[in-house]
C-alpha cells in the first residue's frame, strides 16, 4: 500500500472512520455491490462491532433492477449478515442514465410498475426493501437516481439526527472525483476536513474515507481481512478484463455501454432479459466497443465532409430525436456567427495557424485574458488542442453518436422548455401514480 502523510492508506481511512463515528449520531454507508463500497462498508462494520457503535450505523442500496445475478446474491448476502445495523434497499422507479435507449433519449425507467412484465428480475422480498408502495420519504416517480437518494439521505438524517453519508468514491478513477476532494472551489466543507462535505440542509454530510485508495489497495485489504467481495469480479477477471475497468453500475449508462457485451459470456440468461427491457441494448451489445458508438475514435467516412457526415446521420433518426439535434446546431451556428465565444490566447494562436476564417470582437472584461471570437463560416474541423472550445460540425456528429440529446458535449444545458416539460410529465406521472395506489 502507498504512503500518504505518514500513514498508510488503510490507517488514513480507519481514521476517517472514528472521526466520524465520533462526529455524527449516525454513519449511513452507501452500498452499491462494487469492490470499493464493499470495503467501505466491511471496514465500517468492522469498526463499530469493535467499538460498541452498531446502533450509529446504517446502509442503503439502489437497486437499478438491471443487473448481474453475482451482483444481487452478493448485496443480498452482505444485507443478510450484517442485520445488526439498519438497513435500506431502494427499488424505486427512478429515471437513470441509458446511452442505448433511442425511442426516450438519455433515461430508463428501473422497476416502472407499468412494465412490470419485462423486468429483469422480480422485486426482493425483504422487511428492509424500500419500494413503490413503502417509500418513507417524499418522493415522486420519474426524478432522477441523485435526486431521489439526497431525498432520502435528507429524511434519514431528519429522522434519525445528524449524519454522515460514507461514499467509497477513489480519486485515481477519475478527474471528477477528483475534483470533488481537490477543488478549491468546493463549499460546505465541515471542519475543514476537504474529504466531508456538507449538502445544505445543517444534518447531511457526504463523507470519503477511502479517496486516496487504488484498486490494488482495494484487493489488497480484501485479501488480508477475507472480506466477502463480488464474485463477480472473478468471472471478469477470467474473462479478460483489466483490473482498473471492472465496473459494477448500471449496464446502460455511458461509462458501461463498451462492456455491455460481457453480460452475453458472463450471464447469458440476464443478457437476454435486458435486450427485451430497453431498446437498443442489442445493438450496443454489438457495436458498444467499435466507432458506430466508441465516439472517442470517430473517423469521417471515406468522401464525405464533417458536415455530410452530420446531415447523414441526421437522416437516420426519427423526426422529433432529428428536429432536436436540428434546433440545437442551428442554436450554435447563430451563437457562433453573431455572438461569439470566448477563446484562450493559446486557442486562438492555434486558429490563426489553420487558417480558418474568424472575427475577433476583443476581450470579454478588462480582465480577462480570452477574446471574443466568431466564425462567419461554421467549421467542419479543426485542429485545435482544446478541441471541445471550438464550434464544428464533427463534435454535432459525436454529440449525436453519443446519444448526447441534450448536446452536453456541445456545451448546452437544458433549456427552460426542455425543464418544463420533465417538470409536467412528473407531475402528470405524479398523479397517475396516485391513481395507481
Amino acid at each position: 500500500m502507498k504512503i500518504y502523510l505518514n500513514q498508510n492508506v488503510l490507517d488514513a481511512a480507519l481514521s476517517r472512520i472514528k472521526y466520524c463515528f465520533d462526529n455524527f449520531d449516525n454513519v449511513l454507508v452507501a452500498f452499491s455491490g462494487g469492490k470499493d463500497s464493499g470495503v467501505l462498508i466491511e471496514l465500517c462494520h468492522d469498526y463499530a462491532r469493535q467499538h460498541g457503535l452498531v446502533h450509529k450505523m446504517a446502509m442503503y442500496h439502489v437497486d437499478y433492477e438491471a443487473q448481474y445475478e453475482k451482483t444481487t446474491e452478493y448485496v443480498t448476502e452482505t444485507f443478510d449478515r450484517m442485520d445488526d445495523i439498519r438497513r435500506f434497499w431502494l427499488c424505486l422507479p427512478i429515471s437513470a442514465q441509458c446511452a442505448v435507449n433511442m425511442r426516450n433519449p438519455g433515461i430508463w425507467y428501473p422497476w416502472n410498475p407499468d412494465e412490470q412484465s419485462i423486468w429483469v428480475r422480480p422485486l426482493p422480498q425483504r422487511d428492509f426493501v424500500v419500494h413503490e408502495k413503502n417509500v418513507p420519504f417524499k418522493f415522486n416517480p420519474g426524478v432522477s437516481d441523485y435526486e431521489m437518494q439526497e431525498a432520502f439521505c435528507k429524511w434519514f438524517s431528519k429522522t434519525y439526527g445528524k449524519t454522515a453519508v460514507l461514499i467509497g468514491i477513489r480519486t485515481d478513477e477519475s478527474l471528477n472525483r477528483f475534483r470533488v476532494i481537490a477543488s478549491s472551489r468546493r463549499v460546505n466543507v465541515y471542519k475543514d476536513k476537504p474529504w466531508i462535505l456538507g449538502v445544505g440542509d445543517g444534518l447531511t454530510f457526504k463523507a470519503y474515507p477511502i479517496y486516496d485508495w487504488s484498486s490494488e489497495d482495494i484487493w489488497v485489504a480484501n485479501a488480508k481481512f477475507g472480506y466477502k467481495y463480488n464474485r463477480l469480479y472473478d468471472l471478469m477477471y477470467q474473462a479478460g478484463v483489466k483490473l482498473e475497468n471492472m465496473r459494477v453500475a448500471s449496464p446502460f449508462n455511458d461509462c458501461a455501454i463498451t462492456a455491455l457485451k460481457l453480460y452475453k459470456t458472463i450471464e447469458p440468461d440476464t443478457w437476454a432479459r435486458l435486450v427485451g427491457r430497453v431498446n437498443g441494448v442489442n445493438f450496443a451489445g454489438i457495436y458498444g466497443g467499435t466507432t458506430a458508438m466508441g465516439w472517442r475514435n470517430i473517423k469521417l467516412p471515406r468522401g464525405y465532409t464533417w458536415k455530410q457526415y452530420c446531415s447523414f446521420l441526421l437522416d437516420t433518426l426519427d423526426k422529433p430525436l432529428r428536429q432536436n439535434y436540428e434546433k440545437k446546431l442551428q442554436t450554435s451556428i447563430r451563437f457562433w456567427q453573431y455572438k461569439g465565444g470566448a477563446l484562450s490566447d493559446k486557442t486562438i494562436a492555434e486558429l490563426k495557424k489553420s487558417k480558418h476564417a474568424h472575427g475577433n470582437k476583443g476581450k470579454v472584461s478588462r480582465t480577462s485574458n480570452k477574446d471574443v471570437i466568431t466564425f462567419p463560416e461554421y467549421p467542419d474541423d479543426l485542429d485545435i488542442t482544446d478541441f471541445k472550445s471550438v464550434p464544428t460540425y464533427k463534435r454535432m456528429c459525436i454529440c449525436i453518436l453519443k446519444n448526447d440529446y441534450f448536446c452536453k458535449y456541445m456545451g448546452f444545458a437544458a433549456t427552460k422548455e426542455e425543464t418544463l416539460r420533465k417538470r409536467i410529465a412528473l407531475d402528470i406521472y405524479k398523479c397517475l401514480w396516485g391513481d395507481i395506489k
